[in-house]
């Protein structure tokens, strides 16, 4: 096949050296035809076109994001393949590596001042904060963290924390229950502060719960085991409960109770996924707010069943008691949205 006429292309050395991979690289792309190049000189040198460099750019992007060879062949193959979340992957990714960059200059900048002023501070403090930075910036990007309360030095939020986690620590120890008085009033008064210090917005509570879970360093910094989690989610689920049992017999309660605390990481999920639907102002009809609605109504079938009688109870629950959604970033906003959509589902 000859060279195509107006239109750039590149031999496959060029290719490599303009995208820093080998030729050998190339070749093997073409031998699993993972990248085949569009055209061949008459002397049979690969020619590869615009179309041909894109689909490089998204290999070696999904590779950056640790997909294998094969999974990218796959995906690639796939016709609706999002191409164009490949690339606002690696902005993100890229924004997350900039405000990692200017974060620690910021501090490091600080701690210059502070010595060129005289002061001498405790290298712990400084090697704490450090830590405690790097490990919200995998998470957070520097935008985010200005708008997350939880991110500020204030010494009363952090002294309030510290005293809370202590006194539930306590009662670990001496063996409360988590459905007594003292757990559950604590527990209502945790899931406050921690709305309040992740701005009630529910994603970035589901990231705070990931790095809680996921980074050592943040548990030992806090005292928030997975433990003491675990316990205040039971004492929490507690005071729900006593707050239902105005509304509910006791039979739902139990079937309540029973379904308590499953598919708690997917219940966050979805949480944040309705708040971005309705900051964006979407429509309740739209596809993508009745999948939501969806998802919604079957999660919520799993924890109190399908008896319509049931569902009216706690509308009229949620409707007179509103500490029922105190600390869960659920609001009355979002439930009516939920309603809405599901008004408009084809089997309503």
């Amino acid at each position: 096949m000859k060279e195509p006429r107006n239109q750039a292309v590149l031999k496959i050395g060029e290719l490599a050296a303009r995208s820093g991979l080998t030729v050998r690289a190339l070749h093997h792309y073409d031998s699993i035809g993972l990248l085949t190049p569009s055209a061949h000189t008459d002397s049979g040198y690969r020619l590869y076109n615009r179309a041909d460099v894109a689909r490089l750019h998204q290999i070696q992007a999904l590779r950056r994001f640790g997909m294998s060879l094969a999974d990218i062949g796959t995906f690639l193959a796939s016709p609706d393949a999002p191409f164009a979340d490949v690339v606002a992957q690696q902005i993100a990714t890229l924004d997350r590596q900039i405000a990692q960059a200017s974060a620690l200059r910021e501090q490091l900048s600080q701690l210059h001042r502070q010595m060129a002023g005289g002061g001498q501070p405790e290298l712990a403090d400084w090697l704490s904060t450090l830590e405690l930075m790097n490990l919200y910036d995998k998470y957070f990007t520097k935008d985010e963290l200005h708008r997350l309360p939880f991110w500020q030095q204030d010494a009363r939020r952090n002294s309030g924390w510290a005293a809370l986690v202590a006194r539930i620590q306590e009662l670990m120890r001496q063996g409360v229950p988590p459905a007594d008085a003292e757990p559950r009033q604590l527990s209502e008064r945790w899931m406050q502060m921690l709305e309040r210090d992740t701005a009630a917005n529910p994603e970035f509570a589901r990231r705070i719960t990931v790095m809680m879970e996921m980074e050592p360093a943040a548990q030992l910094h806090t005292g928030i085991t997975p433990e003491l989690k675990q316990y205040v989610i039971e004492a929490f689920g507690e005071h729900k409960l006593a707050l239902y049992a105005d509304y509910l017999d006791a039979d739902e309660l139990r079937r309540m109770r029973d379904g308590a605390g499953k598919h708690g990481a997917q219940w966050m999920a979805l949480i944040a996924a309705v708040h971005r639907r309705l900051e964006a102002g979407a429509d309740p009809a739209d596809p993508a707010s009745q999948a939501l609605a969806r998802e919604w109504m079957t999660l919520f079938r799993v924890r109190i069943g399908d008896d319509p009688a049931t569902l009216e109870k706690i509308r009229h629950a949620h409707a007179a008691e509103p500490r029922l959604l105190t600390g869960t970033w659920v609001t009355p906003a979002m439930l009516d949205f939920i309603r809405a959509s599901c008004a408009t589902l084809p089997s309503a």
